[in-house]
């Protein structure tokens, strides 16, 4: 909306992390196409500010607010998510782009705890998922996704300590 085109002209937007208010909506490797031209996403908004506060914390709060306008429960967002990932699998991702997709965290390049499931930038071929390795993280989205890597910790590890009582 910042940008005045529809969400089909922004690609490569990365959630990181837990589907929580922890995920981190990270913008540094998205395009968006403004009038034929392809752009960054900074330059395209033209506000780092808002990129870097209320559009995250806008992102984060987003289940809580469709609950709260619908009075109803976010099941028909979950739904949507859930067969948009079922499209991408089947026809898998553009070359050059990539979905944003909750999976074990084994192998990954960033330094994730290796037994998570953590969204990552993922591209899918031939019903194949896979993480999307080496992209360049600078120090303020380092320490949200580490943020959101640390509360997924935490989680697992109550949920493991229940467990084994």
């Amino acid at each position: 909306m910042r940008c005045g085109v529809s969400s089909n002209n922004v690609k490569n937007v990365i959630i990181w992390g837990n589907h929580s208010s922890t995920q981190y909506p990270d913008v540094h490797h998205a395009k968006v196409n403004v009038g034929g031209a392809e752009k960054a996403a900074y330059d395209a908004v033209k506000n780092d500010a808002w990129l870097r506060g209320d559009f995250i914390s806008t992102v984060q709060q987003r289940g809580a607010a469709v609950i709260k306008a619908r009075k109803l429960s976010s099941a028909m967002s979950a739904a949507k998510a859930i067969c948009d990932h079922m499209r991408d699998i089947w026809f898998g991702t553009k070359e050059g782009e990539f979905i944003s997709m909750g999976v074990y965290a084994t192998g990954n390049s960033y330094g994730i705890p290796e037994d998570l499931i953590y969204s990552f930038p993922i591209q899918i071929k031939n019903k194949t998922w896979k993480i999307v390795d080496g992209l360049p993280i600078n120090d303020f989205s380092r320490a949200k996704m580490d943020a959101t890597a640390a509360e997924l910790v935490e989680e697992r590890d109550t949920a493991l300590d229940f467990l084994s009582q």
